[in-house]
């Protein structure tokens, strides 16, 4: 696996600290943040270091014992993190949008901003000036911020994923080997789906606030223990997938042990796995670029081919 640059591993640690529900052991943030040695002690010095700066850095990390092998759990103190409410008043509330439509830094920055504030309402404010600058975000996570402001408004949300149009009711956003992942229920499919987030082709539409809705058994943390390619109801199909030794340890330790039904020398592997969702199935095998390849059976290979075959037509969507 590439190495990823020190900084992006203590941000996607931050990320995932802050996205936790309770306290997570090292050993569940190692499987959740990419980057760290593949060696036990040297994957602990890195952390501990990671926390070090996090802490240095005013970030109110907190550890505290937890039930199982590891003991101690790691979570942010979100009430110690996030600004406190400043009790401003309209007339104060107004200036200080207007100063963020002033210089446009993208969704996920001026408005997130307010948002921590606790000041809601239209974007940009009505009669506002035009934004001066647009620095808006790139790499696909535009939609992020409506996401996270849909999971606190509880309101649906529709947009375009792998070109089809989805109204989904969005229960939370998680984040796992260094991609954000919205979980929730999909109307148009009446079952649980995960969305990755940089792969919505567009900016989501929310609905009314409070217009989510959920079946009475639906839990958002099950749904995202599901793999993407078991949702959907198509027969289940068996699938090979050769993955070279670069890879080979990642997806060991994503699918377990008991997926491998063969090994190399050289440390690759080749994996079996049940599908029901073929497209998701391609995408997740699309992630390790050329480090992958399905094998069999003949008509999940040739989807495969064909989405490559798409991605190498000029202005062919993600």
């Amino acid at each position: 696996m590439a190495k990823l640059d020190p900084l992006e591993r203590i941000t996607d640690l931050l990320l995932v600290l802050l996205d936790a529900k309770r306290p997570l052991s090292r050993r569940e943030i190692m499987l959740r943040v990419p980057g760290y040695p593949e060696s036990d002690d040297a994957s602990r010095q890195g952390f501990v270091r990671d926390c070090n700066i996090l802490k240095s850095e005013g970030v109110p990390l907190v550890s505290s014992r937890i039930a199982g092998d590891d003991q101690v759990g790691y979570s942010i103190d979100a009430e110690k993190y996030y600004l406190p409410d400043l009790a401003l008043d309209a007339d104060e509330q107004a200036a200080l949008n207007l100063a963020v439509a002033g210089v446009h830094l993208g969704d996920p920055t001026g408005k997130e901003a307010l948002s921590k504030l606790g000041m809601g309402g239209q974007w940009p404010v009505r009669g506002a000036v035009q934004p001066l600058v647009d620095l808006s975000l790139s790499g696909g996570l535009v939609a992020l911020p409506v996401l996270f402001e849909a999971v606190r408004s509880k309101a649906v949300v529709t947009f375009t994923y792998r070109g089809e149009f989805r109204t989904v009711d969005v229960a939370g956003i998680r984040f796992r080997g260094g991609h954000w992942y919205a979980v929730g229920w999909d109307r148009d499919r009446t079952d649980a789906r995960i969305f990755r987030v940089d792969r919505i082709d567009d900016i989501p539409q929310p609905g009314d606030v409070g217009s989510a809705a959920f079946p009475d058994d639906f839990d958002p943390d099950e749904a995202f223990a599901r793999s993407p390619w078991n949702f959907g109801t198509g027969e289940a199909l068996e699938v090979d997938i050769a993955v070279d030794a670069v890879e080979a340890s990642r997806v060991v330790t994503e699918l377990g042990a008991d997926s491998v039904i063969e090994r190399t020398d050289d440390g690759a592997v080749v994996i079996r796995m049940s599908v029901t969702d073929v497209p998701a199935l391609v995408s997740w095998v699309m992630d390790f670029l050329d480090h992958a390849e399905i094998l069999r059976p003949p008509e999940v290979r040739a989807a495969m081919v064909e989405r490559l075959g798409d991605y190498s037509t000029p202005g062919a969507q993600r």
